[in-house]
């Protein structure tokens, strides 16, 4: 059994705290709205964000940051990619010597454009890559909670570091595989959401079949060739936080991602919508770091830059479309092989 801190509770956060607990282990889910803690503990229960899914007894949740990380020998971050630095400071305090730290939050920092791994370690002194893995892949909050089968990764620079959480967390209905490439598995869980806005306008719009899967396969290639230049393996979008994470979030209805491109297409304001909602479409705000990164980087983005343009920068969507089909042909993997 292993002390566990979860820190964020929203869906994603109680699903993993969730797992965790029904694995056998002693679990604390920290959670900002002191109602949703005092939800989990009196009612077992998080109705706000995970409504109707019973969480196990055995799982306590607290406002507090000392009670939820001190003495925990695993600590999982999980709030919001525009809060993940506010709230690893407020952890930091609290965070034992040789506490290991799983990120589970997807997306850049916004303004910086730094990844998750640069925004933790700068906040976090002394955190090295044996002590910091991050958790990506295909996974739904809603059915990790009720225990359907899933398959994740956890990468590392460090090997040892990531197969050391790997059994903490493995288990029959949460299978999860190892990576030593961070950067892709932070790459790719941060753009498919922009793809997955796409992929709802896309769906909204009606263009078909055959467009949503055009639509996907080239946004898997924008992904990995920004990737490859930020110094990711080519070959780590073609596992579950690339392929795996795009084709869920792309087409599942429960994808927060996709029914913001959905909205969008039926004419919503893009940015009264995600005001609007109380768990965060993480595509609205990673759309303007892509971007950035891409023009950054000198990478062609073309689906990345229309999603930025139509909520970002009020771009029609039919003005959109057109720009992406009128594109000069190209070789089908260019900027993704190395060298």
């Amino acid at each position: 059994m292993s002390r566990i801190a979860v820190v964020g509770g929203g869906a994603w956060g109680t699903a993993i705290a969730a797992h965790a607990a029904r694995w056998k282990n002693d679990v604390t889910l920290w959670a900002y709205e002191e109602d949703v803690a005092k939800d989990v503990n009196e009612r077992h229960v998080n109705s706000v964000y995970l409504p109707g899914i019973p969480l196990p007894e055995s799982l306590r949740a607290t406002h507090d940051y000392a009670k939820a990380v001190a003495g925990a020998s695993l600590v999982v971050l999980v709030p919001p990619s525009s809060h993940l630095r506010a709230i690893t400071k407020n952890v930091a305090p609290h965070l034992g010597k040789t506490a290991s730290v799983l990120v589970a939050t997807k997306g850049f920092e916004e303004g910086s454009l730094k990844l998750m791994s640069d925004v933790v370690t700068e906040t976090i002194a002394g955190l090295g890559w044996d002590r910091l893995a991050f958790l990506s892949g295909p996974n739904f909050a809603k059915e990790v909670a009720t225990g359907l089968p899933t398959d994740s990764v956890i990468a590392s620079r460090d090997l040892a570091c990531a197969e050391a959480i790997q059994e903490i967390l493995h288990a029959p209905t949460f299978r999860i595989y190892t990576s030593t490439d961070p950067i892709g598995v932070q790459v790719g869980g941060a753009v498919k959401n922009v793809l997955a806005v796409a992929t709802g306008t896309c769906d909204g719009l009606g263009l078909g079949l055959n467009a949503r899967a055009a639509l996907m396969t080239r946004g898997l290639s924008e992904m990995a060739r920004l990737g490859v230049a930020m110094g990711a393996d080519p070959l780590t979008f073609m596992g579950m936080a690339g392929m795996g994470d795009l084709v869920l979030t792309c087409t599942g209805d429960l994808s927060r991602n996709r029914t913001l491109g959905l909205r969008v297409a039926e004419g919503v304001d893009p940015a009264v919508y995600v005001a609007s909602q109380r768990s965060v479409a993480e595509g609205y705000l990673t759309s303007a770091a892509a971007h950035a990164l891409g023009k950054k980087h000198a990478v062609e983005m073309p689906i990345t830059d229309q999603v930025h343009a139509v909520l970002h920068e009020g771009r029609s969507l039919a003005d959109a479309l057109k720009s992406l089909l009128v594109r000069s042909s190209k070789s089908e993997l260019y900027g993704i092989a190395r060298g």
